[in-house]
């Protein structure tokens, strides 16, 4: 019987280390001598950075800057500064006036500032008016331009859709936004959103301005306000001044922007320029502030008739109480004061605004 030679002790190492998928692999990985890419046990593992890594906000705000709200919205902030910086002296006259606080007219008011309380009478509670006065300004003009915008963009896609259909029992209508003035929506969003911000900084304003012994700086202004009602009394007067600032702040954006593009269609120009701005900013203020004085009127009684021990229950009884005892001239007394105040004041206001918007908006990609 012839037997099969056994296969030598070489050709056994070479067929088992050769062998795919067997053990010869293992063996020879186990016997194969270290390298650089094996790891080495022996040697301590890479220690890791657990150190707090503060995100960079820079590139967030540069991207934030760059839009075109924030363009106007510093636009605004930047022209409420610049208008009431030159504008105080007479603010702090059409204040006294409107709420019954000494002469009854504009030279007897300046004079009885200036020798109570010297020149810087002129200019008190210029420091709250100036803080009231730029995120009011940036809030107002911000939310006018975003608000106006959003509506005549939805108007378009309702048009687009041939208007909103509702259905309500087996009534069917068909709702078009086309009657409504994107211009006037914007104006009252603008004067609601700045005042529902910006409300306690006019109440303080109005402290250190009427009754400057009472309240001579911003911090006794505070304290006592806050012993006297806790936070509910830096919003003394909010209903009656939401009331108020609806008709002048929806009447004042319309008109602007109105008799703006009617001059340029007639004229047949695309923008105004820096004289035209600041008349037709001023026509609008005092048109706007003519329509609304008499609820300013009220509207001031109520927020400061508690330093005088006499506060109405209401803007119609403050109204009632104005004519009962100055009659109906009562309610535009203070009114040439206001009108030279609030034209000059709106005429540059909106020159400023417009020149700023131009500049950051030129200067920036939109996004």
């Amino acid at each position: 019987m012839k037997t099969c030679p056994k296969p030598s002790s070489q050709s056994q190492k070479k067929g088992f280390v050769g062998s795919t998928g067997g053990f010869g692999d293992v063996s020879g990985l186990l016997l194969m001598p270290p390298n650089k890419e094996m790891i080495d046990l022996e040697k301590e593992p890479p220690s890791w950075d657990h150190r707090f890594r503060v995100p960079d906000f820079r590139l967030v705000l540069r991207d934030l800057l760059r839009t075109r709200e924030a363009s106007e919205f510093i636009s605004g902030a930047l022209a409420g500064a610049m208008a009431k910086a030159v504008l105080a002296p007479l603010e702090t006259i059409r204040t006294r006036m409107v709420v019954g606080v000494g002469s009854k007219s504009i030279a007897g008011s300046f004079i009885e500032v200036v020798e109570q309380q010297g020149l810087p009478g002129l200019w008190a509670g210029n420091t709250i008016n100036m803080l009231r006065i730029i995120p009011t300004q940036a809030i107002e003009l911000g939310t006018f331009e975003y608000v106006k915008r959003a509506v005549a963009s939805t108007q378009e896609k309702m048009e687009e859709k041939g208007g909103l259909d509702l259905k309500i029992g087996n009534v069917s209508m068909n709702l078009s936004l086309s009657w409504v003035s994107p211009v006037a929506v914007a104006g009252a969003a603008a004067g609601i959103a700045g005042t529902l911000v910006c409300h306690p900084l006019e109440v303080l304003k109005d402290r250190l301005t009427v009754s400057p012994d009472i309240y001579p700086s911003l911090r006794v202004a505070l304290r006592k306000i806050f012993q006297d009602g806790g936070v509910r009394a830096f919003y003394a007067g909010l209903s009656p001044t939401l009331v108020g600032m609806l008709p002048y702040s929806t009447s004042y954006y319309f008109i602007y922007e109105t008799t703006k593009k009617s001059y340029c269609s007639a004229k047949k120009k695309k923008s105004l320029n820096r004289p035209e701005m600041l008349l037709i900013g001023a026509l609008a203020g005092f048109t706007a502030s003519t329509i609304s004085f008499p609820l300013e009127v009220a509207r001031k009684r109520l927020m400061v008739g508690a330093l005088q021990g006499k506060c109405p229950p209401h803007m119609a009884a403050a109204l009632a109480e104005v004519v009962r005892e100055q009659g109906l001239t009562g309610l535009y007394r203070g009114w040439g004061a206001s009108c030279l105040k609030v034209m000059p004041s709106s005429g540059i206001t909106w020159m400023f605004y417009e020149a700023w918007k131009d500049i950051l908006l030129a200067d920036r990609p939109l996004q």
